[in-house]
């Protein structure tokens, strides 16, 4: 018999256990199917915040604390997305869903298995990945997994975004594409979206007029209409010009949204945009901020029945390319100073020097703009980073 034969047998145990478990009985059905190796785990989920890693509770067993992610080593194995073993013998495993980052496992293993045994922390990594498949299917089942990851209550603004996003993160073979939204529980009108259809990955950054649910509303109705369009097919201008007419046969009130459309062709490296009244996307090349992409200008959406003209660039292999929304470059510090595009590009070439995943370059951007932010700032920060790299794609996959 291999090493790998008794984790292989548990995944498929959890596989045949998966179809009836709720989402409160997620964490006894992952340690009952882990009982012939004499495992036991704890799940871990993200809070919304991204701040701290909380504890998934399980009937029998006491709950524990949650822990910090900037300053615990399960922090790091959930920033780097890989295994890391305590000196207790514990191992913690990044719990992902595809490639987005969820939580983490604490696996607790028996005298008779080596944490540092590459059977092991293969065995743990598939359980893993099961466990991260098994959060987002059961999480529409019920509300134990969304309650665990918060840490207060939610606006009913922000519930309702946050029902129509994409996952944070998605990376393929070719390109790496990762958003976060802050303030997380009072988000109004920012929103993102992708969608990968073969090689072309189509990309937006939203932002509607006003705060709170109004500004939510109208958001919601131009990525609707963005998403109808698109799936039959529509070009830039067309996807432009369904966003107007959706907006405009709603509201006659002048709202608006502003926004970046794009279309990057994943493999020749073309990036066509229009861009709404919306700040310029940012290019980084070998690093380095090396210009804003000014082109593609046209009204904001909803404030004309016309489509838009199109730009058009070619990025390089390793390009990145950073969309963002003026929340984010017009945060005040309690001294009224904005936090400022040289900034974010400074902080950019920074995090990206280090050789951190995607997803983990835009968590601690977004945690320099919040603490950046005096408290009675509440305007939407949204961050969107697209890597074009085989490198970028594997470093958010465990």
């Amino acid at each position: 018999m291999s090493a790998t034969e008794p984790w292989h047998r548990a995944l498929a145990d959890l596989a045949a256990r998966s179809h009836r478990l709720l989402p409160d009985s997620l964490p006894g059905g992952v340690n009952a199917a882990l009982r012939e190796l004499g495992v036991t785990v704890t799940i871990y989920l993200v809070d919304v915040e991204q701040d701290r890693l909380r504890p998934l509770p399980e009937p029998g067993r006491s709950t524990a604390d949650p822990l910090p992610i900037d300053t615990s080593l399960p922090g790091r194995a959930y920033t780097e997305v890989r295994v890391r073993a305590g000196q207790d013998g514990r191992l913690w495993v990044p719990v992902v869903d595809g490639t987005d980052r969820l939580g983490l496992l604490e696996v607790s293993l028996p005298v008779n298995l080596d944490p540092d045994d590459h059977a092991v922390r293969h065995g743990c990594r598939l359980i893993a990945g099961m466990v991260g498949h098994l959060v987002v299917a059961k999480s529409t089942y019920g509300d134990p997994l969304h309650r665990v990851r918060r840490s207060g209550p939610m606006a009913v603004s922000a519930e309702l975004l946050w029902q129509l996003l994409p996952p944070l993160t998605l990376a393929t073979d070719r390109v790496a594409v990762s958003a976060i939204l802050e303030p997380c529980y009072e988000v109004g009108g920012d929103a993102f979206d992708y969608a990968l259809d073969g090689a072309t990955l189509a990309l937006a950054i939203l932002d509607g007029v006003g705060h709170g649910l109004p500004a939510v509303l109208t958001t919601s109705v131009a990525l609707a209409a963005l998403r109808a369009a698109r799936r039959i097919g529509a070009d830039l201008p067309e996807l432009a010009a369904a966003i107007d007419a959706g907006l405009r046969s709603q509201w006659t009130d002048g709202r608006f949204v502003t926004g970046v459309l794009a279309g990057f062709d994943t493999v020749g490296g073309r990036l066509r945009y229009v861009n709404a009244g919306h700040p310029a996307p940012v290019l980084l090349r070998r690093g380095r901020a090396v210009r804003a992409l000014t082109g593609g200008r046209r009204l904001p959406l909803g404030l004309t029945a016309g489509g838009a003209s199109v730009a058009e660039i070619r990025l390089e292999p390793g390009d990145r390319l950073l969309l963002y929304t003026d929340g984010v470059t017009e945060a005040r510090n309690a001294a009224g100073e904005m936090f400022g595009l040289r900034r974010l590009a400074d902080l950019a070439e920074r995090h990206i020097g280090s050789g951190r995943p995607t997803p983990e370059t835009l968590r601690r951007l977004s945690r320099a703009v919040a603490d950046h932010r005096a408290a009675a700032s509440r305007d939407d920060a949204t961050l969107v980073l697209v890597e074009w790299s085989d490198q970028a794609a594997a470093r958010p996959e465990p």
